[in-house]
C-alpha cells in the first residue's frame, strides 16, 4: 500500500487508493480480496501481499500490460 502511494506521488499517471476491505465488503468481494494486501492495477490485474520495490514495479508493469517485458 506504502509503494502504491509513492509511485502515484512521484508519477501524475498514477493514483492510489486504499480501501478497508471489512468495511466495504462489495468492493472487496468484486475485487477477489481474501487477503491483504492486495493491489488491483486498472480493475484487471493484481499483486498479492507486501513486496520490495522492485518485485513490485515489475508486478505493476506486467498487470498493466501483460504483453509487455518489464526492463531488466
Amino acid at each position: 500500500m506504502r509503494l502504491a502511494h509513492q509511485f502515484a506521488m512521484e508519477n501524475d499517471q498514477i493514483t492510489a487508493d486504499c480501501v478497508e476491505a471489512t468495511q466495504f465488503q462489495e468492493l472487496a468481494s468484486m475485487h477477489g480480496v481474501y487477503s491483504v494486501p492486495r493491489t488491483v492495477v486498472n480493475g484487471k490485474g493484481f499483486l498479492e501481499g507486501s513486496l520490495p520495490e522492485t518485485h513490485f514495479l515489475e508486478g505493476i508493469l506486467k498487470a498493466a500490460d501483460p504483453d509487455a517485458n518489464p526492463p531488466n
